[in-house]
Order: C-alpha cells, then sequence, then structure tokens
C-alpha cells in the first residue's frame, strides 16, 4: 500500500498533455486512399425527422448511442509488424516471423517510456510536391550532439509541426489529401532506413512522429519494412508535440486491442514534471516544414 500512495502521490504532482487527435468525420483522421471515418447516431432519445437526418425514436430507452466505420490506421495509432510484414510461410516478398505480431500483442510496456523529441528544421530539403523531406541519420546525430545520445528504451518523437494541417474540412486537404492523391502539395518529413537502423542500434524499440506516417509520400514502404520486421513499434499521427521538452517527460500510448490487427487507434498521452515550464518545448509552428 505505501507504494501505491507514493506512485499516486507522484502522478497526482505531474502535469498530463495529450499528444492524440480528435476523430470527426469533418477532419482528414483516415488515409486519404482508405476507408474514411464515419460516426452514426444509432439511436437517440426521440424521433428526429429533417432533410439532413431521420432518426426512429428506438424503443431499447431514453439513450443516445453511435456506431463507428474505423480502419485500423485512423488517427493516431500504432502499426504492428503485420502491417508491413507478411508471415513467413507465404513466400511473399519481406516475409519475416515478425508478420505473426499483430496490434493486441504489442506489450504496452514496449510503448510508454521516457520521451525523447527531436525537432526537424522547418528548411530540410527534399520537399516538394507529392514528395517528402527525409529525417536522415546525419540529423538525428546531429541533434545528438547537442543534446546527447539516444539511449535503450527511450521513446523518440519526431517533431515536425505537421500536425498544424490537422484542419477541418477543404483547409485540412494539406494535411495528406494533397501530397498523396492529387500530388499538389508536399509531404510530412519522415525518417528512412538508415535513421531508423540508427536508433534500433541505439536501443530505441519505440518511435513516433506528428506526421501523417512514419514513411514518406512517395517511398512510404522502405522505413516500415525495415523498422517492422525488427518489432519497432511505430505510432504515427501523434499531436501537440509542441507542449513537450526535449527530454524529462514520459509518454504513453494506449491502443484498442484489436485482436489480429495489423495498426490500433488508441490515446497517447504525456507525464511531464510540476515544475516543467510549457515554454521548455519548441512551438509547432517553428518547427514545421
Amino acid at each position: 500500500m505505501p507504494q501505491a500512495t507514493s506512485l499516486a502521490s507522484m502522478l497526482g504532482r505531474a502535469r498530463t498533455v495529450d499528444l492524440t487527435l480528435t476523430l470527426a468525420e469533418e477532419l482528414p483522421a483516415a488515409w486519404s486512399t482508405h476507408m474514411p471515418y464515419q460516426q452514426k447516431t444509432f439511436q437517440y432519445f426521440t424521433g428526429v425527422d429533417s432533410q439532413a437526418s431521420h432518426l426512429n425514436k428506438n424503443p431499447n430507452g431514453p439513450y443516445q448511442t453511435r456506431w463507428l466505420l474505423i480502419d485500423e490506421h485512423t488517427g493516431t495509432h500504432v502499426d504492428a509488424p503485420a502491417h508491413f510484414i507478411p508471415e513467413p510461410d507465404t513466400g511473399l516478398p519481406h516475409a519475416d516471423p515478425a508478420g505473426t505480431v499483430t496490434a493486441e500483442q504489442i506489450p504496452l510496456e514496449q510503448l510508454a517510456g521516457p520521451a525523447v523529441v527531436i525537432d526537424v528544421p522547418k528548411d530540410l530539403p527534399g520537399s516538394a510536391p507529392g514528395r517528402s523531406p527525409t529525417i536522415t541519420k546525419d540529423l538525428i546525430a546531429d541533434w545528438e550532439s547537442v543534446n546527447g545520445p539516444v539511449e535503450a528504451g527511450e521513446i523518440v518523437l519526431f517533431r515536425t509541426g505537421w500536425d498544424r494541417h490537422y484542419l477541418a474540412g477543404d483547409s485540412g486537404r494539406a494535411y495528406c489529401y494533397d501530397a498523396l492523391v492529387t500530388g499538389r502539395g508536399p509531404g510530412w518529413p519522415a525518417p528512412d532506413a538508415e535513421a531508423m537502423a540508427h536508433l534500433i542500434e541505439r536501443g530505441v524499440t519505440c518511435v513516433g512522429t506528428d506526421g501523417v506516417s512514419m514513411g514518406t509520400v512517395h517511398d512510404g514502404a522502405g522505413v516500415h519494412h525495415f523498422g517492422l520486421a525488427r518489432r519497432v513499434a511505430f505510432i504515427e499521427a501523434l499531436g501537440h508535440l509542441g507542449a513537450l521538452p526535449v527530454r524529462g517527460a514520459l509518454f504513453f500510448f494506449a491502443p484498442l486491442k484489436v485482436a489480429r490487427g495489423t495498426g490500433a487507434p488508441g490515446r497517447a498521452f504525456a507525464l511531464l514534471p510540476e515544475a516543467a515550464p510549457p515554454e521548455a518545448a519548441t512551438p509547432p509552428e517553428a518547427t514545421s516544414s
């Protein structure tokens, strides 16, 4: 009991930062070429009849409930190895035993730990319509020369400021649609396989980004094949990383326990010591690309 009391006291003094994107039909929550996210009313308190909607008064009782139509990779979510790695007995390219690891098998302890926030410069080269700038091993090494080496067990979060595009309606097309579908806009910054290899050599087993995907818009498969085959958990589409210091936060991601899932949405958050000032972090608009 004393240990539980001590832990409760410590948590009570911490500040919680929500790092999760909101899911809504008007927001670019789903991958632009996948099934769109939908949220529909199944039962309402009373009957509603209008041109926009017709809801029958349901005899189940005086309450409201909705159903969701949702892709596994909607909003803030984790990629399981099975997302890009086929099972070993398939004979397919990149087949590996890691392909048997689905979302519900990812250990929760792999998705929690001290956060290391790597700022991605706004002038990162390679940004062009339909193309993403690349986060390289050299960029990470340069960051480490200033902030110290990434250590085993730390969770690396790439802070690009891309979540500034997560907006409702046509304004949100810059988040994913313009780069992926029309090719008229630039893509989000993303690491290549060499950068991921560098982090894996450091002992990192969980990497997150506030970009749409851990892969570039023009070559998304490479880093997924490399990292997921080594059972690294990728947490994609984070938000509000500007509220975190470079070091000093504890990061947590709690995914839905989806059987046989290639991924799962969930809630990402960080705990900061009460004394940690919000201004310790670089604001997203200063790190956008």
